[in-house]
């Protein structure tokens, strides 16, 4: 029941009001009212997307159905495993033959540092052999049987996910590179062109004009904003770009990823739990999962470790590597370089070029734009580096190709 005011005296004086209270009443009256408007919608979309988000695939060492944390942001460092499938099941028509191959064409690690002051995107080339250890043998869902495959001393690392899917990747990468990958996901080709219509788009730099009837893409030189099917094919042609190898791709796709950093440093998408969740939910019905990245609050939590990370610390890499017969082998002291570097948190620094693309405006790139030509295996010694650069960053050898997302890159086309 409401109080009655009491009386005013007839001569007493009514007290004078602050203007700058009422104001801030006002104030802080809306910003509760924006406050519990925007956890609502927050909430809406936790909801929404964690009643889409499908089981994930067990790795090895994980429990199926084992509960994951409920966190909103991760705490110390990551390595995330990124596979792209070139398997067309499921993906309708317009992506050409092989409909049975289930081939990773795409493997990226990535790493952020304890202290999320940098971060590190490692591009494995799909024709790269490398030995694969013991897998698991898996069910048409990707999970383990209880079965599993001998090891192999050498076959290409992009038959890795044919023999045991998802965790056999992991494995595979863990096995060369000495890192433990906590997290994976794969995504193919309709998930891409999804997720590029969810984050509206990147704009990418073309140095020359792009013509690829092997993909139908047909762009002209300039900045090209991409997204759909266009994104996807950017990504996937390698006969439209540099010398039309999978090295030269390996350079497209870095320049896309840069792009898409800034752009979402730019738009403010790392910090907008919104964005994010709306993005998250895209990837949740259009992605496989590991069990333990089967979270939507982890994935925001890895995109939101992202945010504060400055752009030149975010680095894209090539694995090092050199011709040897139909496809490449490792440089394995260069690549040991790497992976100590990595593993010690350090910033790198790429002195090798970027391996395909070009610096847009003529700016130097530290180093030659083509892939490595060798045929021989380079020497085993290991260059002297008892004296580390003080600023604490690891200058990489020449062999490595790759840019920070804060260099702007053009796609050597080749539409001239």
């Amino acid at each position: 029941m409401a109080r009655r005011a009491a009386p005013v005296a007839r001569h007493g004086k009514l007290p004078r009001r602050n203007p700058w209270t009422t104001v801030g009443k006002f104030v802080a009256s809306s910003l509760a009212v924006a406050l519990v408007s925007a956890t609502a919608v927050v909430a809406w979309a936790v909801t929404d997307v964690v009643q889409t988000v499908p089981e994930g695939v067990t790795l090895a060492g994980e429990t199926p159905g084992q509960p994951i944390p409920d966190i909103n942001s991760i705490e110390g460092g990551a390595n995330v495993l990124v596979i792209g499938s070139d398997s067309r099941e499921g993906q309708g028509d317009g992506y050409g033959q092989h409909e049975t191959a289930k081939l990773n064409d795409v493997t990226m690690l990535l790493h952020i540092a304890e202290d999320h002051s940098n971060a590190t995107v490692v591009s494995f080339p799909r024709d790269m052999y490398v030995p694969i250890p013991s897998c698991p043998k898996v069910d048409d869902e990707g999970n383990p049987t209880g079965e599993y495959h001998y090891a192999m001393s050498r076959q290409k690392i992009n038959t890795s996910l044919s023999y045991g899917g998802m965790a056999c990747t992991v494995l595979t990468v863990e096995e060369l590179t000495g890192i433990d990958i906590q997290y994976a996901t794969m995504v193919q080709f309709n998930g891409v062109i999804a997720l590029s219509n969810a984050i509206g788009g990147v704009e990418v730099c073309l140095a020359q004009s792009i013509k690829d009837p092997k993909t139908d893409l047909d762009l002209p030189a300039g900045n090209v904003s991409l997204k759909g099917k266009d994104a996807l094919q950017f990504l996937r042609t390698r006969h439209g770009v540099s010398d039309g190898s999978d090295l030269g791709r390996i350079s497209n796709q870095q320049l896309f990823l840069s792009a898409l950093v800034r752009d979402l440093k730019s738009a403010e998408t790392l910090t907008d739990p919104v964005k994010l969740y709306s993005i998250a939910k895209v990837a949740a019905t259009n992605m496989t999962f590991s069990q333990s990245l089967n979270n939507i609050n982890t994935m925001v939590g890895l995109a939101r470790s992202l945010a504060d990370i400055p752009t030149d610390k975010i680095t894209f890499v090539q694995y090092p590597n050199y011709y040897e017969g139909d496809g490449v082998a490792p440089l394995t002291s260069d690549a040991e370089t790497l992976m100590d570097a990595i593993k010690a948190d350090k910033n790198l620094s790429v002195t090798g070029g970027t391996g395909g693309s070009i610096p847009k405006d003529g700016e130097t790139d530290g180093g030659t734009t083509e892939p490595p030509a060798s045929t021989a295996p380079p020497e085993t010694e290991r260059p002297d580096s008892t004296e580390p650069p003080q600023d604490d960053t690891v200058e990489l050898p020449d062999s490595i190709h790759g840019q920070n997302a804060s260099q702007v890159t053009c796609a050597d086309g080749n539409g001239r």
